[in-house]
């Protein structure tokens, strides 16, 4: 096997998994492309981006010295990856306001008080 982790080859799918796709870089040598490879982001069905016998270039991005087990990536070789859509962090409470704990401290004694009078009367109900 005359592979080297970076190369850039192309090969055939030859089996579709839910958890990835198998390819064929030759005759005896065969990778694995898992879903997290095939491209930046979340990917729901692996179905929509490969079909069997398909020639696909991809790019070795690990070989398991004991096994030979090869993994690959198309990713890697995207154009660019897509745009992470911005998301406004909301905050339960007003972010301005340093109370930290202070409110938790002043009310856990009131808390306290009503916890013990319900399991009271639950008690006495029995």
């Amino acid at each position: 096997m005359g592979y080297k982790i970076g190369d850039i080859i192309e090969g055939r799918v030859t089996g579709i998994q839910p958890y990835g796709a198998f390819i064929s870089l030759d005759d005896q040598t065969q990778g694995l492309v898992h879903i997290s490879e095939v491209q930046s982001g979340y990917t729901k069905n692996i179905h929509s981006f490969l079909e069997i016998d398909q020639v696909v270039k991809v790019q070795i991005i690990d070989i398991d010295e004991y096994t030979k087990k090869i993994s690959l990536s198309l990713r890697t070789l995207a154009e660019h990856s897509p745009e992470v859509p911005y998301h406004r962090k909301r905050y339960f409470t007003n972010r301005n306001k340093n109370i930290g704990f202070r409110s938790i401290e002043k009310s856990l004694p009131e808390w306290t008080d009503e916890a013990v009078d319900f399991l009271l009367k639950e008690h006495i109900e029995k």
